[in-house]
């Protein structure tokens, strides 16, 4: 359960022909959706895809992958663990680039990872083997640490035991147990007797103790297997509740959608009704507009004749403005030919006056 998924997309899946090896098999009749898992429990990526309730992809990301782009909308890559190849079509280039670079990320994850738990493991193993050193069954079982080397079998009377018991005696002791009666040879053989005996023993619960670890190794890896079906088994269950939450969610908004349309194809309908009164409304505007058209015609040309009699009347005033300009001038001289004839008049008056004076 400590598996999340931590980015979906949605692509066509398409797996390598095992028998050509060349042509690609579509497992999936239309685009399902393709996410990756991260297992907290076990520190590992996986690409995990369901068609229903079929898995159709289950790729344990390892440092040794690499996502291809083959085209600009379909992606690949080699799953080693299921011998197979698989193929993504995706509807954008975005998408397969988005994806790829999904793929190159958690593929340095788990890079990192990888290393990180060799190094815990080697961080481990080193202090164990140092704390069991003294333990260690080997070196009391061999038969040369036990029995003795070929020359202490065929020479069972030479001081070597006390050697092995640890212990090295001074050279003059070693010359008083080279003469020494039978019965401490006799004493010497029983010990290296009892030491086999031991010797044999150790070696049976050793076997025996070989034989439980493997057992007990066949029945862990059996174990693991179990665990890991059943891991996948409940993947796949997240997967397809994850799914069928989707499935709902979609289900509503699909839905919400449909009534969104309908609202929409009533305003349609009432938009329509409304044009077909406009464009009836528009027949009238029509009818008006002709018979309006033809008074426009007609007006216009009123005015066009009244224009004409207009620039008629202009023509007039202008003429009767250039008479009386001219009728201005002609008085304007005639004032002054009257001036002209009313001084002389003056001047023979007073002329004719002063002639009176005189005489």
């Amino acid at each position: 359960m400590g598996e999340q998924p931590i980015f979906s997309t949605r692509a066509h899946i398409f797996q390598i022909d095992p028998a050509t090896k060349k042509n690609w098999v579509a497992t999936s009749k239309h685009a399902v959706t393709v996410s990756y898992f991260f297992d907290s429990t076990r520190n590992v990526y996986r690409i995990i895809s369901l068609d229903g309730t079929k898995a159709v992809i289950n790729s344990t990301i390892t440092p040794n992958m690499t996502f291809t782009k083959t085209s600009q909308k379909f992606g690949q890559w080699a799953d080693s663990r299921a011998n197979t190849v698989y193929g993504l079509g995706f509807s954008s280039e975005g998408h397969l680039s988005k994806f790829a670079d999904k793929f190159a990320e958690f593929k340095e994850a788990a890079r990192l990872a990888k290393e990180k738990n060799q190094e815990k493991t080697e961080f481990t193993s080193t202090p164990s083997q140092e704390s069991t050193g003294g333990l260690a069954p080997p070196s009391p079982l061999t038969s040369e640490s036990v029995n003795g080397n070929e020359d202490e079998r065929a020479a069972p009377d030479t001081p070597q035991p006390f050697e092995a018991r640890g212990g090295a005696e001074p050279s003059h002791n070693a010359l008083v147990f080279s003469h020494s009666s039978p019965s401490v040879n006799k004493h010497w053989e029983a010990e290296l007797a009892a030491l086999k005996g031991n010797n044999a023993k150790l070696t049976a619960a050793l076997l025996e103790s070989t034989a439980n670890v493997k057992q007990w190794k066949q029945q862990l890896g059996a174990y693991q297997e179990e665990a890991e079906r059943l891991h996948r088994r409940v993947t796949e269950l997240e997967c397809v509740s994850g799914q069928t939450t989707a499935a709902r969610s979609d289900k509503t908004a699909l839905n919400r959608t449909i009534e969104e349309l309908e609202e929409a194809l009533r305003s349609k309908e009432d938009e329509l009704e409304r044009l077909k009164m406009d464009v009836q409304s528009a027949n009238q505007f029509h009818s008006q507009r002709d018979s309006l058209t033809h008074k426009l015609q007609a007006v216009e040309q009123r005015n066009q004749a009244l224009e004409a009699q207009l620039g008629e009347l202009e023509q007039r005033v202008e003429a009767d403005r250039r008479e009386k300009e001219s009728f201005r001038q002609s008085l304007r001289s005639l004032l002054q030919l009257l001036d002209g004839k009313i001084l002389e008049l003056s001047q023979l008056r007073e002329a004719l006056a002063k002639l009176l004076e005189c005489s």
